[in-house]
């Protein structure tokens, strides 16, 4: 039954690209570009966020789905927006805990067009479905503080590694990666240190770029912290004239004027 089941997924998935490719190039530009132009319009004014990633597969009653909730939660509260892949699991959590808090922030679900198992969830105030996976991962990134891993399977680990690239080579800055799961990602970071390091693929101030914690006080604390990191990384690069500086220093002083 699981292999007819696959079988028929991958047939339809099939037919699909097949269908891309026989269009013409020049349509395939206009679809990523509305894409983009779709992510730009919908999240250009959000305000501080923060991306939580993780599996699509993970259960209601799971460990994880309850700390994802709980820890979007706590950010939401302090005024973080919560951004998502926008489909169940801890997806669901993540923006089912900001939701809880949907008159001061943004719940956002960044979804993606898939024959199976993307299916939105219910708990999102803002929402988007690409049908490009690399186009998604931009806006997935792009207007995050931190990103935020919880255990998952393939989908997780490539925007795992994706977020590390993107902060190993620079491309963002003032950005920090918290790996959630210390029993999950354990052996991970112990292959990453014993093998990727040990043969001098990376360096060891690259080990420095992860973050592992089920310490939410410890979490939300950092995720604080880089939210000034971020801004001064902006002003050194000339950027305090843009909205989104300007709506992270609105949201500081209106902390301020708060406390």
């Amino acid at each position: 039954m699981v292999k007819e089941r696959r079988k028929h997924l991958q047939q339809t998935i099939s037919k699909r690209y097949a269908k891309d490719i026989k269009s013409a190039d020049v349509w395939s530009v206009f679809k990523v570009v509305a894409d983009f132009v779709q992510g730009f319009e919908e999240l250009e004014e959000l305000g501080p966020s923060v991306t939580i990633f993780g599996g699509a597969k993970v259960e209601k009653n799971s460990k994880y789905y309850q700390d994802a909730m709980h820890l979007s939660d706590i950010l939401a509260s302090k005024g973080f927006s919560i951004i998502t892949g926008g489909g169940p699991g801890i997806m669901e959590a993540a923006n089912r805990g900001a939701y809880r808090h949907k008159e001061q922030v943004d719940s956002v679900g960044l979804n993606i067009d898939l024959p199976h198992e993307q299916v939105p969830n219910a708990y999102t105030t803002k929402e988007c479905t690409f049908d490009y996976f690399f186009s998604r991962k931009v806006m997935l990134v792009k207007y995050s503080l931190s990103y935020v891993i919880f255990p998952g399977g393939f989908g997780t680990l490539d925007e795992l590694f994706e977020a590390l690239t993107l902060i190993q080579t620079k491309k963002v800055t003032g950005v920090r990666l918290f790996l959630v799961g210390e029993a999950y990602f354990a052996p991970l970071l112990e292959f990453i240190r014993n093998s990727v390091l040990h043969e001098k693929m990376i360096d060891e101030e690259d080990m420095e770029l992860i973050t592992l914690s089920d310490d939410f006080d410890f979490i939300v604390s950092e995720i604080e912290t880089s939210l000034h990191e971020q801004m001064e990384a902006l002003k050194a690069d000339g950027l305090e004239h843009t909205q989104y500086y300007k709506t992270l220093a609105c949201f500081c002083k209106k902390r301020e004027c708060d406390e």
